[in-house]
């Protein structure tokens, strides 16, 4: 009855004047609102007719005039349907809606179901998995092909995946074959994958005795993954395809490894640059001379220099790790350490003596024990840096 019928304005909630757009809008946001597939209200269905209604005769120019010159009665004048009806009184959501519904809302809806399709084709693919690796130094430098023994869920070999023992499939009763079941979150209504079908809208007539009807074993399998050269703690190799399997064919999911390097015994790795410790010997260290350093390449030969001191550090360059992500090598720094000769002899300790008296300027010879003592004083710079030490000590 036209009498029951509110004012189209009030309807969507806009003033006599509003322009085209104004229209548009409050319609776009009060259908979203009142849409039958996110409000399960009672009246939602009756609310959205009526918005959808107040819309077709407000976004209509040649209605429009007509309902404001003369209401109810000016539409029902002109309209063709059953009954009065200016709607013709088919399906309220087919022709109703017309092209300015799949104008507005393509964008929203028909996104909705691009997704949902998404989501079904996603919920197919195998599942990736994460397996953790120890390298050492060596293998994390050079590169090195390690082995993996994988449990994961396998295509059933009875059934092929369908699930079923004759190859029969039916439409889940769950999801009706959408492959999605709608789940409430606090006033929304959210999609998720059928937990029956697995997203793929059926499930077997006959189910699968081996597999349970899911098309799926438990299995294991060794795969071979190569690590490639550089690599370092934290860093993450990914193979594309050695996850799971799919189900029904789709893409299996990916393997990622994660890399932690173990100590060396030698060298500490600190970005793409090594470091160690050079052990050299007194008489090295004050003479001068050749002594063997160790790199991951090999020994190599190195100079040192007369009067080295203890924590001296020399760079061997190009002799450290190059990057999974850089062209050129790093460094290998070493730290001198000068060795203090242990379980020594009478004689060798006779020798010690004998020279630690000549340091100290105990010789015959003034004149050698003047230079001794001048060539062997510590520097003024070690003194009072002891002197300073002292003193706060006695303060």
């Amino acid at each position: 009855m036209a009498g029951a019928k509110r004012d189209y304005y009030e309807v969507l909630g806009v003033a006599k004047d509003a322009d085209e757009a104004a229209i548009k809008r409050a319609f776009k946001r009060l259908a979203i609102k009142y849409h039958p597939d996110h409000n399960k209200d009672p009246d939602a269905g009756d609310k959205f007719r009526e918005i959808n209604e107040a819309y077709q005769v407000l976004s209509d120019p040649q209605k429009r005039r007509a309902y404001d010159q003369f209401g109810f009665d000016g539409l029902n004048a002109g309209a063709g349907g059953a009954g009065g009806n200016p709607f013709g009184g088919g399906n309220p959501f087919g022709d109703i809606f017309g092209d300015r519904f799949s104008d507005i809302f393509g964008d929203i809806f028909g996104q909705q179901q691009a997704d949902s399709h998404s989501r079904r084709q996603a919920v197919n693919r195998g599942r990736d998995m994460r397996v953790q690796v120890e390298l050492t130094l060596e293998e994390a430098v050079r590169g090195v092909v390690k082995k993996f023994n994988l449990r994961f869920m396998d295509v059933c070999p009875d059934c092929h995946g369908t699930g079923s023992k004759n190859g029969r499939m039916i439409t889940c009763p769950h999801c009706r074959g959408t492959g999605q079941l709608m789940r409430q979150q606090g006033i929304f209504r959210v999609a998720q994958p059928c937990p029956h079908c697995h997203g793929t809208g059926q499930v077997p007539s006959d189910p699968c005795s081996t597999c349970g009807g899911t098309g799926r074993v438990k299995t294991s399998k060794t795969v071979e993954i190569h690590i490639p050269a550089g690599v370092d703690t934290g860093d993450r190799v990914r193979e594309s395809g050695k996850g799971e399997p799919g189900v029904n064919g789709a893409p299996n999911g990916d393997l990622y490894v994660d890399v932690e390097v173990a100590p060396h015994e030698i060298f500490e790795r600190r970005g793409n640059n090594l470091y160690c410790v050079l052990p050299v010997s007194i008489a090295t260290a004050a003479l001068g001379g050749q002594v063997q350093v160790p790199t991951l390449d090999g020994k190599v030969n190195v100079t040192i220099q007369p009067e080295t001191q203890s924590g001296t550090t020399m760079r061997l360059k190009g002799k450290g790790v190059q990057s999974v992500n850089s062209y050129s090598k790093g460094d290998l720094y070493c730290r001198v350490v000068v060795e203090t000769p242990v379980n020594l002899t009478d004689e060798q300790k006779d020798l010690l003596r004998r020279f630690e008296a000549s340091l100290n300027g105990e010789s015959s010879d003034p004149a050698s024990q003047a230079k001794a003592r001048e060539d062997h004083r510590p520097k003024e710079g070690i003194l009072k840096g002891f002197k300073r030490f002292w003193d706060d000590l006695a303060h």
